[in-house]
């Protein structure tokens, strides 16, 4: 029996056909565009993503410079025609010149000017010897080895030119990024902002990890669990209480988010049970309810709620179908908002290390760890714990999930599956 005043979930709210989850993942991207641009300043950028083209407001290198501690001689001494035969010469050290340093004068042959790592070359360098081929002389220096022309010297926009442009929109800003962006005179950049999400879990048995538990009580798995993988993905994650199974609660909950948040991410109550608060408070908000056709994951829900449209997406509330609905579904849509391209993750092939079978109909995505393959082999992929959707033990030892496609009821040890990642940088 329903408690009093609580609306049953029905079941016609659910398609006879279950969708694919391509079809699935087209209807929960549909209409999201990439997020706001902002101006951050360069090293606050590192994670987002460029919403601009980069050009270069300088040369790179700047000026012609040396690549070693050494000496810069003139291009008339190097005897390009028998440099061994004209070893060891010595010549007269006509300046210093330090990093940052300026040049006092060019280059005549029979001089040789004492420069350092990055210090300008004098006008009329023809190469530099390393200071180890030298006898390290400060009035006059002996060369032992003469370089070839133009060794070790760093021409002026060997690099980048002025003008070019060394990034795209839709880069993602990492520690190299950075250096360049920098490198090039920028101190600030435009930026797609990460998504503010709110994740919200229900029902009335969770209680907070540190929290005594009472009788027929667990711990919250699910909304710390996804807050992190928002983050992981790139997303700020705003943590909303647990909703208990009562109606409008939901509702009420996520009110006061709805003006800032770019995207509602819950979990739980999207099935056939008689207290399932999400469908039964969000069905007549602009949310669909369907079955995909995968496990674990069947029960799904997207639309969008309040008048900015706020894109939703529902999930179900055992820990496994939760976590892999959120790399199905929901990183595509975190990518898209951050201005990348919106696929589920980056998917390898590797061996299975056991024969499984698979029921026909369903696309199944099995935890699993990717073993990394010997030198011009194929990676293994070997399944972790059971099939229930329950099991987080075995979910944290996963890195991986297997796929098994909708049509195929069993495979070989042995056999080649594809298999989305779910560890390291998802960008």
């Amino acid at each position: 029996m329903a408690r009093p005043g609580y609306r049953r979930a029905v079941s016609r709210s659910l398609p006879v056909a279950a969708r694919t989850v391509e079809e699935h993942r087209a209807a929960v991207l549909s209409g999201v565009v990439a997020g706001p641009v902002e101006e951050r300043a360069v090293p606050d950028a590192l994670g987002l993503v460029l919403a601009e083209d980069v050009a270069s407001a300088v040369d790179l290198p700047a000026f012609d410079n040396s690549a070693m501690d050494g000496y810069a001689l003139h291009a008339d001494d190097l005897h390009a025609d028998d440099p061994a035969a004209a070893v060891p010469v010595t010549l007269r050290v006509v300046d210093d010149v330090p990093a940052g340093g300026v040049p006092r004068a060019a280059l005549v042959a029979g001089t040789a000017s004492r420069v350092m790592t990055g210090a300008p070359v004098p006008e009329g360098t023809g190469a530099v010897v390393p200071v180890e081929q030298t006898d390290a002389g400060t009035e006059r220096v002996r060369v032992d080895v003469l370089p070839r022309p133009a060794a070790h010297v760093r021409r002026r926009g060997e690099d980048v030119r002025t003008g070019a442009v060394v990034l795209t929109a839709g880069t993602v800003v990492t520690p190299a990024v950075v250096g360049l962006l920098s490198g090039v005179g920028r101190a600030a950049v435009r930026v797609h902002r990460p998504p503010r999400v709110v994740v919200l879990s229900t029902g009335a048995e969770l209680i907070p990890a540190g929290q005594p538990l009472g009788p027929a009580q667990i711990h919250d798995a699910n909304g710390p669990m996804l807050a992190a993988a928002v983050r992981r993905a790139g997303g700020v994650a705003v943590t909303a209480p647990v909703v208990a199974d009562r109606p409008g609660a939901l509702l009420a909950a996520l009110e006061p988010h709805l003006g800032d948040a770019d995207l509602v991410l819950t979990s739980a109550g999207v099935s056939e049970g008689a207290y399932d608060v999400v469908k039964a408070d969000l069905a007549g908000a602009g949310v669909t309810f369907v079955r995909v056709a995968m496990q674990p994951g069947k029960p799904q829900g997207h639309g969008v709620l309040g008048p900015r449209g706020v894109p939703v997406v529902t999930l179900p509330g055992n820990p496994a179908s939760a976590f892999v609905s959120f790399h199905v579904f929901v990183r595509p849509l975190l990518r898209r908002l951050l201005g990348l391209p919106d696929g589920p993750g980056p998917v390898v092939r590797a061996a299975l290390a056991e024969p499984l079978t698979s029921p026909a109909g369903r696309r199944q995505l099995l935890r699993a760890r990717l073993e990394p393959a010997a030198a011009g082999g194929t990676p293994t992929v070997r399944l972790v714990g059971g099939p229930g959707s329950h099991l987080l033990g075995a979910l944290a030892l996963s890195d991986a999930l297997a796929v098994v496609p909708e049509d195929v009821t069993a495979l070989p040890a042995g056999a080649l599956v594809d298999v989305l990642l779910t560890e390291g940088d998802p960008r």
